[in-house]
């Protein structure tokens, strides 16, 4: 059946070859997927395949637009500290291994179904990372599965992932109306719980233990930084041991000044009190993770003395050149603030500990210096002589926790509109990433920043291909040969194009995989004359679930390094994974979508 159409047809002809030169690109070729999606949507169009409409349908679709709303939200409930106060409650203190994971998993796994998965995976990579080392576990056998059930957890909203967003613009599409918030929910939690048993049960055997390639305690730069517990902190009262200021990966708590009184042998049964001002050397890692903590700010006052917001600050770390005019003076007598616009938490020098308090601190050439500043400081200093270099430390801006409960509200607001269709869903998405720029829980500066533009380009280019595919006659001639391998037997041909869209999944983008192989489901649904929905279900799930590779989720490569994870640890584990999976969603999703 493909043979004679493609055979008949040279815009099918070309449109497969371009598909197959696509796939092999994304596959072998390093370059940008999106670049490479885009430069087959122009093949296409420049050959006349498909119109300027047509190539640039995507842009407008209203799944993609909804995924660019969300990773602005997502941004907010992450840059106010939102999800960092709910990864602290979670994790707690384990018994066990497997009491450990599933702290790890259920958690984060629950929230994915509201939030996108990337930002709840980028903030329990380095929670789990540290609290395993505090525990004295082995983070590799908690980061593959705890992606694995974030990713399933996605599977239980509409929202979990952009794939299913996109899925929904494309049933939209079809038949004038997308997905419910909760349709996907009653496979979804199948699959969550059959997932959570599996991933516990299998990490036993099947998860080597493995250490990260790289600690953050090998850096050899040590700086001396002291923190001052707010008033009103929530820190207050609390032991050193329930405040998480023990044990800190590359971080060691010296002592505590309380009143002028030095503490130098802290207790973990120490209890804090406001005011108390803590002594800790570390690497600049753990430097910034220890700024993010509630109720604990630098103990300069001089941080008070800037002009521009401390949740628009940055910290920068600048070597001291021995042009510098404040060399041989202490950073309080040479007005180091007055001077470059800048205020220093902290300095390392030779890897030693500094004893005497910043303001105290007499400079030397060769000193590494942490300073807070506005973003405008780099562009001022870059080039000045009196630095060798200044480097921003990513991820340094303090969270905004004040507007954390605002960010949750908005988020909550939207879920609850969307869930009772009192809008469409991109409606409240577009709504809610407005109010919270508007109300201040991230700038619009951070918005845009927070958008990943590649993603959205290759979704849209993924229409481009897609159009092709179905207006040629491609998409049906795939179909019929589907339909064709599989016999006549639905559940049969389910599992076939379950297959295809996982294996296009692990080699390419999901959410291209999802567009890609929509239109042959929908075609093969109406062919057989049955419910399309098992089989858009099918598709919806096998585009997420791709844990047989790196590549095959974006989250997937976030724990490769930090777990320390070779190739073959993703085969040996998420290839059962995704035969379980599949089983599953073909078994049950006819039932609950009837053919």
């Amino acid at each position: 059946m493909i043979a004679e159409t493609l055979f008949g047809n040279w815009q099918a002809m070309l449109t497969a070859l371009v598909v197959i030169v696509t796939l092999a690109a994304l596959l072998f070729v390093q370059r940008a997927p999106d670049m490479v999606m885009i430069g087959g949507v122009v093949l296409l169009f420049a050959a006349g395949v498909i119109t300027p409409d047509e190539a640039l349908k995507g842009m407008s679709n209203e799944g993609m637009i909804t995924v660019a709303a969300l990773f602005v939200v997502a941004a907010a409930i992450e840059r106010t500290g939102a999800l960092a106060s709910l990864v602290d409650r979670a994790l707690g203190r384990p018994t066990s291994l497997a009491s450990a994971q599933l702290r790890t998993m259920i958690a984060p796994g629950v929230l994915s179904a509201f939030v996108n998965n990337t930002p709840v995976v980028a903030l329990m990579v380095p929670a789990i990372r540290d609290w395993a080392k505090k525990r004295r576990l082995s983070v590799s056998k908690l980061l593959m599965p705890m992606n694995a059930a974030v990713v399933l957890g996605g599977l239980c909203t509409l929202i979990g992932t952009s794939t299913n967003i996109v899925v929904s613009g494309l049933v939209s599409g079809k038949r004038g109306q997308p997905l419910g918030m909760f349709d996907i929910t009653w496979l979804g939690v199948p699959l969550f719980a059959c997932g959570l048993i599996y991933l516990v049960t299998a990490s036993k055997f099947l998860l080597k233990d493995r250490r990260p390639p790289m600690s953050t305690s090998d850096d050899p730069r040590k700086y001396s930084l002291e923190m001052l517990v707010e008033q009103g902190s929530p820190l207050v009262g609390r032991t050193i041991e329930a405040a998480g200021l023990r044990h800190l990966d590359g971080l060691f708590l010296m002592e505590i000044d309380r009143n002028g009184h030095v503490i130098a042998a802290v207790a973990p049964t120490e209890r804090l009190e406001a005011g108390d001002r803590l002594v800790f050397v570390g690497v600049i890692d753990s430097v910034v993770e220890l700024q993010k903590i509630r109720g604990l700010r630098p103990a300069t006052n001089q941080v008070f003395k800037l002009n521009d917001p401390r949740s628009e600050r940055v910290l920068v770390e600048a070597v001291v050149s021995p042009s510098c005019p404040l060399v041989g003076r202490t950073i309080r007598d040479g007005n180091f603030r007055s001077t470059y616009g800048a205020v220093v938490i902290a300095a390392a020098r030779d890897g030693e500990r500094l004893k005497m308090k910043i303001g105290d601190i007499q400079l030397e050439p060769g000193d590494t210096l942490l300073l807070e500043a506005s973003p405008a400081f780099l562009d001022r200093q870059r080039s000045n002589r009196h630095f060798y270099l200044v480097s921003e430390v990513s991820g340094s801006t303090p969270p905004r926790h004040d507007k954390s409960w605002i960010a949750c509200t908005v988020l909550a607001a939207m879920v609850l509109a969307a869930a009772l269709e009192l809008v469409p869903m991109v409606a409240a998405a577009l709504v809610a990433a407005c109010a919270v720029v508007a109300l201040r829980c991230i700038s619009s500066t951070e918005a845009r920043r927070s958008i990943e533009w590649e993603s959205l380009l290759l979704i849209a280019a993924s229409f481009g291909i897609a159009r092709a595919m179905e207006k040629t006659g491609l998409a049906e001639a795939i179909a019929r040969s589907t339909i064709d391998a599989g016999g006549d037997h639905p559940h049969v041909v389910l599992a076939a194009i379950y297959l295809v869209t996982m294996l296009f999944t692990e080699l390419m983008s999901n959410n291209a995989a999802a567009v890609l192989t929509f239109p042959i489901a929908w075609q093969t649904a109406a062919d057989l004359g049955v419910n399309p929905m098992p089989f858009v279900m099918a598709i919806t799930v096998a585009a997420s679930c791709g844990f047989a590779t790196p590549m095959g989720y974006q989250t997937n490569l976030m724990i490769y390094g930090p777990g320390g994870y070779k190739f073959s640890d993703y085969l040996r584990f998420g290839g059962p994974l995704n035969l379980i999976v599949m089983a599953i969603t073909v078994a049950l999703a006819p039932l609950i979508w009837p053919f």
